[in-house]
Order: structure tokens, then C-alpha cells, then sequence
């Protein structure tokens, strides 16, 4: 086993860590205080090619794999957990149902402004009544002629607000088991009918863009149906597998910004006449949170690799959603208690760190959802 990054790898790592510390590090805490979409971030970011990096050259991409795009997912995340999440969701929920599933000219027309001129599509799958039981959607899209109908809600849902594209779930007849049959649907945001609003307010990542999204009679072509109108449950499972090892790899970033501002403070911080980290209680502690990191990264990175090789990576990537996330949230938390009361304090970020994560364990699928799809690979 060959456990280095490749050259390429290491130098799109390189990139974007620089770009992350000198471009968003400055605006962290103000873009979290302010609940404010750094929306000119995000086309620096189309312009580093960073948001068509996992994409083939000829739909406008960078050419990169899943690891290098969780090695940027990891880096932006360490710095800004609302920022990293708006990037994974661009990615994984935005842009890649149109490359795995799309026909070539659904790519063409959709796909390439995406990866070359910056701009953001938002995938619709969450309602009030269909979180984690997504195959309960009510959205609907009759076929009237050559058209779509489609009314329904959409909450919660990453990015909507500044996307220029939507792809939305909705159930399109009835299979030969009598079951609901859901198709994926690509919306202009532009579309009559559609409306947008962002009213939330957040415990954390409150600088990542949450809306809802409302469906009155929004008429599209039925050539807007992305790709098999039949596999639209299989692709938003494919969809979430994939998108999966992005949040598990903002959760690493997280959790390892977490590691290194305990240990600098540690380091720093004296008490009876020596610094913290010289007492065994904070030593334990940091050994613990440098530990799980580390594990997280390698479940990350394996899932990744998996994906890149076409290998299946359902189970590995459930795992490594599971455990970075809940890494992140745990190496947080210990990082506010060996910072003690400065880490309370919001300039000091840890208390950010924390709150950013608790979304982790909740957002494509929660923690339960993960333990429940490892116990089906299983064979349970």
C-alpha cells in the first residue's frame, strides 16, 4: 500500500491551503457573525477551477479525483466550515448528478457553466415530511404534452439562494409494484412558478446559504428530466454516497483546525509555572483528538480512492461520514474545554468550530442513517 499523495495531489493541496489562508482565514469569523454568503469567494474559487476540479477537462473541469477534491473540501473546511460546506455542496449535490447522470447535452448546457464560469447549481431532495426518509416525496411533476408541471417544497436546502441551477426530486407516476416513481428534474432558477427564500436562522455554518424552496405550477421541458426518468431514487442514493465523503472530509478539516488551535494554546497557556500541555490531562486529551483525526483522514481518503477506482464505496463512505463528523464534534468540544473560558469566547473560533460541526452528524444523513446503511452492507 502507498499511502503518499501523489504530486498532483500534493500541489492542489498546496494551492488551495494557500488560497484558503490568505483569502477566506481573514473573513472566518466575520462571515459566521454575519450569517453572510461570501459569494465573491466563490468565484475566486471558480477561477482556481476549484468548483469543476473532480470533473473531466472537457465539460470545462480541472481533471482532478475524489481525493484531491476531499484534500480542498479538508483545506477550506479548517479555515471556514460555512464556506467548505457551500463548496462540498456545489460539488458533490450540485454539479455531479449532471455529470454521473446526465445525457451529453444536459452536460453541455448545464454542467460546463458550472465548472467554467463559477456558477453554483443547488440539488433539492430535503421536504418538511422526506429527510431522512427521502423515498416519502410528495413534490409531484405531471407530464402535461412536452412539459413538466411540478408543485412541492423543498426545506433546508444548501446554496438555492445563489444557485442559477436546480435539481429537484419529484415523483413522476407509479412503477409496476405500485410504488412512487421519483425522477430528478433540472430547473433554471429563472423558471416562473419558483420561489427562493433563505429565513432561517442558524446555530452554525451560518455563512453557508440555507433556503427554502417553493414549487407553483413551474412548468419545464420534460427533456429537463436528468437522464433515466426511472432512476431517480438510484441516482440521489449515488448522489449521497459521493456526497457523503465530502462532509466527511469538511469534518476532518474541522476537527484538525480543532487539534491545532488546542495544541498552539496548550503550548502557550501557562499555569503553575508551566504550559498546560506539560500536564497529563491536556496531553491525553490531545493525543485523543490527534488519534481520531488521523483515523478520519484514512476512512476519507480510502472511500475516496474506492470511488476513484469504481469500486463500491456505499459502506466506506458511510463510515467515514459517521466517524469524521462525529470526530469533528468531539475534538471541538475539547478544544473549547483545554482553551476553558477563552474558548467560549467567539474571537478564539473553537466555540465556531463546535457549532459548525453539530450539522455535520445531521446533514446527508444523519449519524442514525449512517449506522442503519453500514448495517445493511452488512447483510443485517
Amino acid at each position: 500500500m502507498d499511502f503518499e499523495l501523489s504530486k498532483e495531489q500534493q500541489m492542489i493541496q498546496a494551492t488551495v491551503r494557500d488560497f484558503a489562508d490568505k483569502v477566506i482565514r481573514p473573513r472566518a469569523i466575520e462571515i459566521d457573525k454575519e450569517g453572510r454568503f461570501p459569494i465573491d469567494i466563490f468565484k475566486q474559487m471558480g477561477n482556481l477551477g476549484l468548483l469543476g476540479l473532480p470533473f473531466p477537462e472537457k465539460y470545462g473541469g480541472s481533471g482532478g479525483d475524489t481525493i484531491s477534491y476531499a484534500l480542498s473540501v479538508e483545506e477550506i473546511g479548517s479555515v471556514c466550515g460555512s464556506t467548505g460546506l457551500s463548496y462540498a455542496a456545489a460539488v458533490s449535490l450540485g454539479a455531479s448528478p449532471i455529470y454521473y447522470f446526465g445525457t451529453e447535452e444536459q452536460k453541455q448546457k448545464y454542467l460546463k457553466p458550472l465548472t467554467r464560469e463559477g456558477k453554483l447549481a443547488s440539488f433539492g431532495l430535503t421536504e418538511p415530511n422526506a429527510g431522512s426518509d427521502a423515498g416519502g416525496t410528495k413534490t409531484t411533476a405531471i407530464r402535461e404534452k412536452d412539459e413538466l408541471v411540478i408543485n412541492g417544497e423543498k426545506c433546508f436546502i444548501t446554496n438555492a439562494s445563489y444557485a442559477d441551477t436546480l435539481i429537484v426530486t419529484a415523483v413522476t407516476g407509479k412503477n409496476k409494484q405500485g410504488k412512487n416513481t421519483i425522477s430528478s428534474i433540472i430547473i433554471p432558477t429563472d423558471t416562473k412558478g419558483l420561489s427562493i427564500s433563505s429565513n432561517y436562522d442558524k446555530m452554525g455554518v451560518r455563512g453557508s446559504d440555507t433556503a427554502e424552496i417553493v414549487l407553483e405550477n413551474v412548468r419545464v421541458p420534460i427533456e429537463n428530466i436528468l437522464g433515466d426518468p426511472d432512476k431517480g431514487f438510484h441516482q440521489f442514493l449515488y448522489t449521497l454516497d459521493g456526497g457523503r465523503i465530502s462532509i466527511a472530509a469538511l469534518g476532518v478539516g474541522i476537527a484538525q483546525a480543532s487539534l491545532d488551535k488546542a495544541l498552539q494554546y496548550a503550548k502557550e497557556r501557562k499555569q503553575f509555572g508551566k504550559s498546560i500541555s506539560k500536564f497529563q490531562a491536556i496531553q491525553f486529551k490531545l493525543a485523543d483528538m490527534a488519534m481520531e483525526v488521523e483515523l478520519a483522514r484514512n476512512i476519507v481518503y480510502k472511500a475516496a480512492w474506492l470511488k476513484d477506482q469504481g469500486k463500491p464505496f456505499r459502506k466506506e463512505a458511510a463510515y467515514a461520514k459517521l466517524f469524521a463528523t462525529e470526530t469533528a464534534t468531539r475534538c471541538a468540544n475539547q478544544a473549547i474545554q483545554i482553551l476553558g473560558g477563552n474558548g467560549y469566547m467567539r474571537e478564539y473560533e473553537v466555540e465556531r468550530y463546535l457549532r459548525d460541526a453539530k450539522l455535520l452528524e445531521i446533514g446527508e444523513g444523519t449519524s442514525e442513517i449512517q449506522r442503519l446503511v453500514i448495517a445493511r452492507e452488512l447483510g443485517c
